[in-house]
């Protein structure tokens, strides 16, 4: 881990570690996915290059990640429609965590979403995006 890490209360520890691996010595802040409706930590994912949408496994609840709203809309999807997350196991419910990559002044530059697959717990990285704007502080509570 970074000294500089933030790893927030109900992140799996193996998708920690993955995505500490992912972020290239980058400090950051790795927060989980909860359901705001039920307090759940199991979702399917939409995921697209750019952007993500889960729902909940137990209320079926949506929410987007971080900023992908404003970019979840079909001129946007030209090239890069969104499809199911999905595990090589063939599992498609997950724990999910994002990483906020943080520049030298703190603020929000890299949003990485890790999945963990319920069935086999294998890790990945399932969308990476720049953010490249600001203010961008709200982005650390749209998990």
């Amino acid at each position: 881990m970074h000294a500089a890490d933030q790893v927030g209360d109900g992140v799996p520890a193996e998708l920690a570690m993955f995505l500490r691996k992912a972020l290239d010595g980058r400090p950051a802040k790795i927060a989980p996915s909860i359901c705001r409706g039920c307090g759940g930590q199991v979702f399917f994912v939409l995921v697209n290059e750019s952007a993500a949408e889960r729902e909940c496994r137990d209320c079926e609840s949506r929410a987007f990640i971080a900023d992908s709203k404003e970019y979840w809309n079909e001129e946007s999807w030209e090239d890069d429609e969104p499809g199911a997350a999905g595990c090589p196991c063939g599992g498609e419910e997950f724990e999910a965590a994002v990483a906020f990559s943080l520049a030298n002044d703190g603020s929000v530059r890299w949003v990485t979403l890790g999945l963990q697959c319920v069935e086999d717990g294998f890790c990945g990285v399932y969308a990476d995006w720049k953010i490249d704007y600001g203010p961008k502080d709200h982005l650390l509570t749209m998990v």
